[in-house]
């Protein structure tokens, strides 16, 4: 997988660390290239972290690069960020069919070009106000992560840990990510809600790890859902032992317990979004409004259109 980093000029060390040093050990762990990283640069010069680091440039902005994924990694203040080339080179590279990521200040830049529309995210708390204020239809969460189909946002520092942990384990499994996290003694991974919302045990009201990490998926997959047989290897269980899990602990089968807790993102961003119905829809991982709206009356008893009116 060929990872692409934009470090601006006054990123933090912390958050770009976070980034990058999960893929290397991915790497040193397997033995084997899984990831390669590309450096990117504005102008090819070395980006300047807020402290003394720098980090040489492997190409520059406006080049037709080849990556499946695309971070730009950011600090100071980006509201103010003007570079309109750089706006430009980003909407290409997601036309082109790039995953494209933001961490810190990075989701702000990714919003300036017009890549967050219809998209859950989230972005540094320090920036969450100025955004929403130039951007009040955005869809923001104050969470440690988002991954909205091929939209990943990350509120920087060491939440990065975090995202890496749900990415690594989307490629490779829950068991490689678990060892790329303890390599960095990062034994306490944290969803992507992040502590804005009780832990997880808490939430799901068991400690069956493999319930757990099945959860984990789900909420780091809701606009992209996985399949039984996908969130039973996130678990590391055959489908027919994740479901006997899930009914015993929840009551309810893995992939209605799944439905759920989409719908209830959904009932979220109805009531906290400005985002249309379709959007929300296609953000809670339903085919179409007409799916969401059936979906959502036969589990809340009433239309969507109801929060709206």
């Amino acid at each position: 997988m060929r990872i692409g980093v934009l470090p601006l000029d006054g990123f933090a060390l912390m958050s770009y660390a976070s980034v990058v040093e999960p893929f290397r050990a991915a790497n040193l762990l397997s033995r084997r290239t899984l990831y390669e990283i590309v450096h990117i640069s504005r102008g090819g010069e070395d980006a300047r972290s807020s402290g003394a680091a720098r980090i040489p440039a492997d190409a520059r902005v406006g080049e037709a690069l080849a990556l499946d994924l695309l971070f730009v990694v950011a600090g100071g203040d980006p509201v103010a960020f003007d570079d309109a080339a750089a706006l430009a080179w980003l909407g290409r590279m997601a036309r082109r069919g790039v995953r494209m990521g933001g961490v810190s200040g990075g989701p702000v830049i990714l919003a300036r070009a017009g890549l967050m529309e219809g998209r859950r995210m989230t972005v540094h708390w320090e920036h969450a106000e100025a955004l929403a204020e130039i951007s009040p239809g955005l869809a923001i969460e104050r969470s440690l992560y988002v991954i909205d189909r091929d939209r990943v946002t990350c509120a920087g520092g060491t939440a990065p840990m975090d995202l890496m942990h749900a990415l690594i384990a989307e490629r490779h499994g829950t068991v490689f990510a678990q060892l790329v996290s303890d390599w960095f003694l990062h034994t306490d991974i944290r969803p992507s809600g992040g502590p804005q919302r009780g832990g997880l045990v808490a939430r799901v009201g068991t400690t069956s790890a493999p319930v757990l990490h099945a959860v984990e998926a789900m909420e780091s997959h809701v606009a992209d859902p996985l399949s039984l047989a996908q969130l039973a290897r996130a678990a590391g269980v055959s489908a027919r032992q994740l479901n006997r899990l899930f009914v015993a602990r929840t009551g309810k089968s893995a992939m209605r317990y799944y439905r759920e807790l989409r719908l209830d993102k959904a009932q979220n961003l109805l009531r906290n979004s400005a985002l249309s119905l379709t959007e929300i829809a296609l953000a809670a991982g339903f085919s179409s409004s007409s799916h969401f709206a059936r979906a959502y009356g036969a589990h809340f008893g009433a239309a969507p259109s109801r929060l709206r009116q």
